[in-house]
């Protein structure tokens, strides 16, 4: 058994002002992959009031060893109200910067994108100011659903190559590391103006250089923002971790990453794909895109 090390405790969250969170979402019959993905962060974010929201779910068509979001559920059909009450959520918690994802809905033709481009329309009728993130699946590679969801016009478009090609089999079997690369590159292609990230997860047998070279192919399909941070094993059930990495390590490639050219690197220990996303905004105004 491998011993959780002390720079990954997390401090207890303030109850009161989860509750206040978890009383909107449940009010408004919303899911969040702070809960359903049982993310370490949860209490932190819930504290400042904020929330990545997952749409579509929470059952996902994927199985993923080491996601937490449940698979074993039928996926149902689209709820019309959805990107209705995810609006309203944000308009109750005045969020200024927004995390939208969802579970793998590869039963439907275009992968969900019709209702990522819902949920955009419906904040921007509230909340025209928040900017807004997107974090979507591979869409099994069907491009002209990524080029609806980017016509929408999310300020950030998100897609996690999750870990190094040799563990894909292992960690991502129903995914594929080109899929995931040429993704990016096309939303770069498609919309030029949009904040492209992507985001990996370590602890799981991956070497320094592996993740370098993932660094690497990111920044060739001109990536802006990467995060790193480590694989924490749901449950037993789940795969098997193996090594926490220390931050100076972390760190080396948050240096690595600002040397390769991303505009943004966050690596550490609890970094998550969406962790502090709302530092982009900062980004945003010290490299500005024409939207």
């Amino acid at each position: 058994m491998v011993v959780k090390p002390d720079w990954l405790r997390v401090k207890a969250p303030q109850w009161e002002r989860v509750g206040n969170v978890k009383e909107v979402l449940r009010d408004l019959g919303l899911n969040t992959v702070c809960e359903e993905a049982s993310c370490p962060n949860i209490g932190e974010c819930f504290n400042q009031g904020t929330a990545t929201f997952l749409i579509m779910g929470p059952a996902c068509t994927r199985a993923c060893p080491y996601c937490d979001i449940d698979f074993e559920k039928k996926p149902q059909s689209l709820d019309p109200m959805e990107p209705i009450n995810l609006g309203e959520a944000v308009r109750r918690m005045n969020l200024k910067h927004v995390v939208v994802t969802s579970v793998n809905r590869d039963d439907l033709p275009d992968g969900g994108a019709s209702q990522f481009v819902r949920c955009i329309e419906e904040i921007r009728k509230l909340m025209p100011q928040t900017t807004i993130e997107l974090l979507i699946p591979d869409l099994c590679a069907n491009w002209e659903a990524l080029e609806t969801i980017l016509s929408a016009r999310p300020h950030v478009l998100n897609h996690n190559t999750e870990t190094v090609p040799r563990l894909y089999r292992r960690v991502r079997p129903q995914g594929d590391y080109q899929r995931s690369l040429e993704l990016l590159r096309r939303a770069r292609e498609i919309a030029p103006w949009v904040y492209t990230k992507s985001g990996i997860m370590v602890g799981m047998s991956e070497t320094d250089e592996e993740v370098r070279e993932v660094m690497r192919d990111l920044r060739v399909v001109d990536c802006d923002i990467i995060t790193i941070g480590q694989y924490l094993q749901p449950s037993a059930k789940h795969l098997t971790l193996h090594e926490f990495v220390t931050p100076e390590q972390f760190e080396a490639w948050r240096i690595a990453g600002e040397e390769m050219g991303f505009l943004q690197v966050v690596s550490s220990p609890l970094t998550r794909s969406s962790y502090h996303a709302e530092q982009v905004q900062a980004l945003m105004k010290l490299y500005p895109k024409e939207m």
